[in-house]
């Protein structure tokens, strides 16, 4: 790949251009009016000369972005020649639909993203021409920054489609994780059940707003940046969950049932790193290693924290 279109430029879609650009690639962005593209194009150069400026992207990202992102008047002079084309707009069902047809029609060939973090692809792929080629490339706010993309086939996409959008994310320094096209997909079916478990605990007066985010951001939040929900369950031990899963559901028996594929591990003698895996296999000989690499990055972490400070909203000032 080569050339990419971005349809739709505002913060997603100009994060998304910036860091395909500083990879290398020729970027053109697009949106509802040339006056609106250019306005935005002004707007990703200097986000690109703060954040080069602050250290937050490499030396030489911004000459990158300034020389690797035009912008087109519309749509379909910014998809023509595209290799792939990422589908930024708002998360309107008819609009995406509407602009997805107009890229497919424009574009015979290119592989199409969509960036939508919601709306099912099987709803949004029927005005797709050719919708093999049409999946989710589902990048997080900020775009620039957040390394996790979710790759969403639909029941029409090609394995060519879905190898050549996870190749794209990679080359712009992501990591690409397939996920199927379901209601909220991985990323926002696993946020919004925490956020309703944390608004059903402060509506209970268990604890505060405040109090709640401290305690995710410095127990087990402190431990995602290195480790998924199914790596840190089988450092701690599965019999330990189903232990406290017994517990929990003392209190709220319809709210904490036992997980089956837990039970079945168990059933299996596969209790976590301390029997070579549970969810994740692991060679029982790294078992140290994995302490060791675990150990130094929370100390890390720790030290990172205490480097950068409380965020203003910790900060009592």
């Amino acid at each position: 790949m080569s050339r990419i279109a971005v349809v739709g430029s505002g913060y997603m879609g100009g994060g998304i251009a910036q860091v395909a650009a500083i990879a290398g690639h020729e970027v053109v962005i697009t949106d509802a009016t040339p006056e609106i593209a250019r306005a935005n194009l002004d707007r990703i150069n200097a986000e690109a000369d703060a954040f080069e400026a602050q250290g937050l992207f490499p030396e030489g990202a911004a000459a990158a972005v300034r020389h690797g992102i035009a912008a087109a008047d519309d749509v379909e002079s910014a998809v023509v020649g595209a290799d792939l084309v990422e589908e930024a707009v708002p998360e309107r069902l008819e609009l995406k639909r509407g602009t997805l047809a107009r890229i497919s029609r424009a574009n015979p060939d290119a592989v199409i993203g969509s960036n939508t973090s919601t709306i099912a692809l099987g709803q949004l792929a029927p005005p797709v021409e050719n919708p093999h080629r049409f999946l989710g490339v589902h990048f997080s706010n900020p775009a620039p920054f957040i390394p996790g993309v979710e790759i969403i086939p639909h029941d029409g996409t090609s394995e060519e489609a879905i190898a050549t959008a996870e190749e794209f994310v990679r080359s712009v320094g992501k990591l690409p994780a397939r996920v199927r096209d379901v209601t909220g997909f991985v990323l926002n079916r696993l946020q919004y059940a925490l956020f309703h478990e944390a608004t059903q605990l402060v509506e209970e007066g268990v604890a505060s707003v405040a109090d709640i985010d401290t305690i995710v951001r410095s127990t087990f939040g402190f431990r995602m940046p290195f480790f998924g929900p199914f790596a840190i369950a089988d450092m701690a031990g599965l019999d330990v969950y189903a232990f406290c899963y017994a517990s929990l559901q003392e209190g709220l028996p319809d709210r904490f049932p036992t997980p089956a594929m837990l039970s079945e591990r168990i059933a299996a003698g596969r209790l976590g790193t301390k029997s070579g895996g549970g969810f994740r296999a692991i060679d029982a000989a790294r078992t140290d290693e994995l302490i060791a690499y675990r150990n130094r990055a929370y100390v890390l972490m720790a030290r990172l924290l205490e480097e950068l400070g409380p965020s203003p909203f910790d900060d009592p000032r």
